[in-house]
């Protein structure tokens, strides 16, 4: 398993937001987190990524305990978030942000070209907006920029936090047509989104989490089917 999360307890002063949750990714797998608003969602991303402190449990990545890893670690073993709200520097410009990704590992100036086209490759607009400063592109733009400069970092582990989040639909299509593509390079992907309807559809695996627990999982298809996630994530 790539990543394993055991027994996992997280707390914001007294409020425990997460309550023992165990769950993890398969190499080469897209696994989803769904739930509610406060259910613990971005605060398991935050803590996957090293940002938040894990109060009980343990987090192994390639079968190694990285509970206690300092985050820019994380990113160099290959664990990489785009976050919620994007967090694109917006006095820099497209090609600024997307240099950042690199910043951690380094590597040679022919690498990171090579790093461009490819996000360019999947993301032709930032191209277009090279010269551009982030905070000046629309909402789509920015979360291609966010996604994009999470890849510079050549991540094993893509974390999505609410990619199509304030997007049009026709954009989210296409956000879950380049997470597919990102996976099909064998990027596996933790993937955090309120579009339960368009997470479950490109997940492989899925996680239900209400007020901190895990409360369901199965299949992608199968949480699609079932009466009790329809009703309550999927209008039906």
């Amino acid at each position: 398993m790539l990543l394993e999360v055991r027994d996992l307890h997280v707390f914001y002063g007294r409020i425990e937001a997460l309550k023992g949750i165990s769950f993890g990714v398969n190499q080469g797998e897209i696994v989803t987190l769904i739930g509610a608003n406060g259910a613990g969602k971005t605060t398991t991303m935050r803590t996957i990524s090293g940002v938040r402190t894990v109060a009980q449990g343990s987090i192994f990545f390639e079968g190694r305990d990285i509970t206690g890893i300092a985050p820019h670690e994380r990113v160099k073993l290959g664990i990489c978030q785009a976050p919620e709200g994007r967090g694109i520097f917006p006095g820099m410009t497209v090609r600024e942000n997307l240099e950042m990704g690199t910043y951690v590992r380094g590597g040679k100036d022919s690498q990171k070209s090579a790093d461009l086209e490819h996000v360019f490759h999947l993301f032709p607009r930032l191209k277009e907006r090279i010269d551009q400063n982030g905070g000046t592109l629309s909402g789509g733009e920015q979360q291609m920029l966010a996604i994009g400069r999470a890849l510079m970092s050549r991540p094993r582990l893509l974390l999505l936090d609410e990619p199509s989040m304030g997007l049009a639909p026709m954009l989210i299509a296409q956000i879950f047509q380049i997470v597919r593509s990102i996976n099909e390079e064998g990027i596996s992907v933790l993937l955090v989104e309120q579009n339960a309807t368009q997470a479950l559809r490109a997940a492989n695996r899925a996680y239900v989490l209400e007020t901190g627990y895990v409360v369901k999982s199965g299949s992608g298809s199968e949480l699609l089917d079932d009466p009790a996630v329809r009703a309550a994530y999927l209008g039906g």
